[in-house]
């Protein structure tokens, strides 16, 4: 599987996020505290970040682990922005695509992470190829379960549907069309950050006047974590974090049927 984080708030070095904290990101590539699948997270890794002025990020992928890669820790020390996501992967099936398989994936102003697996793929998720432009399916950056995945939550931004809206629609199509899968997805424009718990673990850290990080496990004991329920829609900005239930497949009452909205969940003071 992986693990990935997406930070929003004050410009600050990557490293602050990433390498610095006790149980950074870099850290979990080989000691992750809460990861369900997987123990060791070494076939690659990949930052995005947003530089003022430019709302197409920046992105910098490897097929190694982000430990045996020497010029990263310089890199992250001294590069800052104000909006990141990064991740590091443990790949379900190996594959060929080395890089190219590593998040964050790109398309137009958003980055895009998939912390999960797709139950029997590539079968299961054969019959959704249809309902994508053909375009879209020769563009995918890489032959896997995350890649097609990505495709579909694009094919929505594009066609205009809301970034939240988005995710939770293609998680419950994906659900539908492969029973059992994890579909931890995370999702910036650097603007905001949207995410889903679906089979694996999320948490978030919103702080008045130090943004907000969503993050598959937290990097530091810091008691303001709060862990998001499974089965949830998480919609964040540097201030506020408000949280959505989504519903299981067979409870919808028509394809892609979007979350019910809850009462947003104040942010730790």
């Amino acid at each position: 599987m992986c693990r990935h984080v997406a930070y929003l708030g004050p410009e600050v070095p990557l490293g602050a996020v990433l390498c610095e904290p006790e149980h950074s990101l870099f850290r979990q590539s080989w000691a992750p505290r809460r990861q369900r699948y997987g123990t060791v997270n070494a076939d690659g890794f990949g930052v995005g970040w947003y530089a003022d002025g430019d709302p197409v990020p920046g992105r910098y992928r490897r097929a190694g682990p982000i430990w045996g890669d020497l010029s990263f820790t310089d890199l992250a020390r001294v590069v800052r922005t104000g909006a990141l996501l990064a991740a590091v992967r443990d790949a379900t099936v190996p594959g060929a695509d080395q890089e190219a398989a590593a998040a964050p994936y790109a398309g137009g102003p958003w980055l895009f992470s998939h912390n999960g697996a797709v139950a029997g793929w590539p079968g299961s998720l054969a019959p959704l190829a249809g309902g994508l432009p053909a375009v879209e399916i020769l563009s995918m950056e890489a032959r896997n379960d995350s890649a097609f995945v990505w495709a579909l939550v694009l094919n929505r931004l594009r066609a205009g549907d809301e970034e939240g809206q988005a995710l939770a629609d293609t998680v419950l199509e994906v659900a539908r069309a492969a029973p059992g899968s994890r579909l931890n997805l995370l999702l910036t424009s650097g603007d905001g950050i949207t995410a889903t718990a679906w089979g694996d673990t999320l948490w978030y850290l919103a702080r008045p006047g130090r943004g907000t990080v969503v993050a598959s496990e937290p990097y530091d004991d810091d008691p303001h974590w709060v862990e998001v329920p499974d089965r949830t829609l998480l919609v964040a900005d540097r201030t506020d974090v408000l949280l959505t239930p989504l519903k299981e497949p067979e409870e919808t009452g028509r394809p892609g049927a979007g979350p019910v909205p809850v009462t947003p969940k104040e942010s730790p003071a």
